[in-house]
């Protein structure tokens, strides 16, 4: 599936921070890293349920057990105090030891918390909680935690590829903005230079017309002059008349003539126009084929690196996942090496006190040995004395 990005002009620096197995922390220090990362993420999502949750005690008391449940009234206590505290005034010194004392309780809710992975994930669906400023700073944590290890993952030279790759195509859109909007204007040119030469031909079309017309009109005014003359002067002037009226039907005759040779001219010249506007439009179907050729390989890479971003994201979710599991069962095997620790302490301190009360007995024995000793040595001697 990478093979056609790469075709398309792809760097390979760019396919590899794009290829979804670089996601796998390569460091023991970028794991550390990341679980640092998530941990505050899990702490601030935990912070923001406390209040909610201590709004309805009673009705998670069951499900939060008797610990989290008294941690949680003492934390309300504590977050009341300090509210009475900042309204009123008061000492500074008092202020700073309440503060001190709902720090630690709040470090202690949150042990508790991520001490039972389930419980945390169990209130995360069952509290509404309404949108707040707080969301806004844990997606933005989100957020700063996938750009970090985005640039753990990403050598400097890999950074370089990419960032170039961008400017790239950036360069290009550019480009073929800047020629599509040069060729816009040379077609709007060529469309308003067709429109005015028409505009043109058809006042010109549009004279002549008017102009026959008038000739028309006062062919037919003469025409009924020289008939009522005729009329007046019927027998003087009838060979005249007819001459003349003969030399009218010429003149009638030569300007159809020129009226049907004008109507072919500018037909003629309409259909040279017309195949320049045909010739026109072809080019321009010519050059939006091409823009959107241009445009749908463009969409094509882009629809494969939504593909790409996609897979990885789901891959993600899959190590977050895991992720979660891990969590809990190295959360379970601390808390039984931390009890058979204790069991361990446990026996050393019995072992200790065993050893103590021997040693005390052992030295009770001994200064009674010699008491008994002693004492013996002390009656020998007055029984010899006496003997003597």
């Amino acid at each position: 599936g990478m093979a056609t990005p790469r075709k398309a002009g792809i760097p390979l620096g760019v396919m590899k921070v794009l290829d979804p197995r670089q996601l796998k922390p390569d460091s023991t220090e970028t794991e550390r890293i990341l679980t640092v990362l998530d941990e505050t993420i899990v702490k601030l999502e935990i912070t923001r349920l406390i209040p909610r949750i201590t709004s309805s005690l009673e009705r998670y008391a069951r499900m939060l057990g008797p610990e989290i449940t008294s941690s949680l009234l003492e934390h309300q206590k504590l977050s009341m105090e300090i509210q009475h505290l900042l309204t009123s005034p008061g000492d500074e010194k008092s202020i700073r030891a309440a503060e001190k004392r709902l720090k630690c309780s709040l470090r202690n809710i949150l042990r508790l918390f991520l001490a039972n992975p389930l419980l945390y994930h169990g209130l995360k669906y069952e509290v509404r909680v309404r949108e707040s400023p707080a969301d806004v700073f844990i997606k933005a944590f989100m957020e700063f935690r996938d750009f970090t290890l985005e640039r753990l993952l990403t050598t400097p030279e890999e950074e370089k590829e990419k960032i170039q790759f961008m400017k790239d195509i950036s360069l290009r859109v550019e480009k073929n903005t800047e020629t599509i909007s040069a060729l816009r204007g040379e077609l709007a040119g060529v469309i308003q230079t067709r429109d005015e030469e028409v505009s043109r031909k058809d006042k010109t079309i549009e004279n002549l017309k008017t102009s026959m017309e008038d000739l028309a009109k006062n062919c037919k005014a003469d025409i009924r002059l020289i008939m009522k003359e005729g009329e007046k002067q019927q027998k003087e002037d009838e060979e005249a008349s007819q001459d003349r009226c003969a030399r009218l039907k010429q003149d009638i005759q030569h300007l159809g003539t020129q009226f049907n040779a004008l109507v072919l001219e500018h037909r003629a010249s309409e259909l040279v126009l017309r195949k320049e506007k045909c010739k026109a439009e072809k080019e321009i179907q010519k050059w939006v084929q091409k823009y959107d050729k241009d445009m749908t390989e463009k969409q094509t890479i882009y629809e494969e690196v939504q593909a790409v971003y996609n897979e990885e994201k789901e891959q993600l979710s899959l190590l977050m996942e895991k992720h979660a599991m891990l969590l809990q069962e190295y959360t379970q095997i601390e808390e039984e090496r931390r009890m058979l620790k204790e069991k361990e302490e446990e026996a050393a301190r019995e072992e200790a006190r065993r050893n103590n009360a021997a040693t005390c007995i052992q030295a009770f024995w001994k200064g009674y040995l010699v008491r008994s000793i002693y004492k013996s040595k002390l009656k020998k001697g007055k029984g010899k004395g006496k003997g003597k």
